[in-house]
């Protein structure tokens, strides 16, 4: 199934790929699409999951308004797909914007989400590095290509998009450790050896967590969905197969839960 939802009052395009198997909701980047995941890592996620994406208010097929882009609004509207088109909890797999929403998600409802995946994101604005984009270059000619394909806003309303996007990322997210200590549900955070979220806040975000497991892909960037989709799906599948937590033969942070 593939089409528009109406999620919070507004016409939202979602894809489910259907299937009896626990369902596994996919949360694209900013300035990207569904698209961009549900043909990366989908396909090899869809034997185990029943797999859904969706694009969110101003990305992709959805129209956009005329309210500023906020974290906390993208939470709502991924909550609302939650609830009215997967109808329950399901596992959330959020890459760089995705991966920030799932975590605000995970601390807002909880019963909503099973184990939770997070792809270069950032719990706090400062953690991205310090970067000048060229807009001629590769990454925004080809993000400008996708979003003029595929939005019914028309190709004139890209740089509004953009500037709503850039502000954003500017100020938000302003999440803490402590705040990220309150995620109950294990968590697997995966980075890019070369990502744009720089590997010390990585690292934090990965400590804060009480049930947190770490995997930093190496040869990566920040693409690192579009970049080693292999790579990162066998990090994903084998995350979300364990049952309890995981169990090594030297635990050192781990060393009080493999006690219990």
């Amino acid at each position: 199934m593939a089409g528009r939802v109406d999620i919070n009052g507004h016409p939202t395009w979602v894809e489910d790929r259907g299937g009896n198997a626990e369902p596994l909701l996919l949360l694209h980047g900013g300035l990207g699409n569904s698209d961009d995941l549900l043909n990366s890592i989908g396909p090899g996620l869809s034997d185990g999951f029943r797999v859904l994406a969706f694009d969110r208010r101003g990305h992709g097929y959805t129209a956009d308004t005329d309210a500023d882009f906020h974290y906390s609004d993208m939470a709502d509207e991924t909550i609302g797909v939650l609830e009215k088109v997967v109808g329950g909890p399901a596992h959330l797999v959020g890459w760089s914007d995705g991966g920030i929403i799932a975590l605000i998600v995970a601390l807002r409802r909880p019963d909503l989400v099973r184990k939770l995946v997070v792809v270069g994101a950032n719990y706090h604005f400062e953690g991205i590095a310090p970067v000048e984009l060229d807009p001629g270059s590769a990454v925004p000619q080809e993000l400008g290509k996708a979003y003029i394909a595929r939005s019914p806003d028309g190709p004139g309303h890209l740089d509004v998009v953009m500037n709503k996007s850039f502000r954003m990322v500017a100020s938000e997210p302003t999440l803490s450790t402590a705040d990220i200590a309150r995620i109950s549900m294990p968590v697997l955070v995966v980075a890019g050896d070369d990502d744009l979220v720089t590997l010390p806040h990585t690292v934090s975000l990965y400590e804060a967590l009480p049930k947190g497991e770490l995997a930093v892909v190496p040869a990566a960037s920040h693409g690192l969905p579009l970049e080693q989709p292999e790579a990162l799906n066998r990090v994903i599948l084998a995350f979300l197969a364990a049952t309890g937590p995981p169990r090594t033969l030297m635990p050192i942070r781990r060393a009080k839960t493999t006690q219990e």
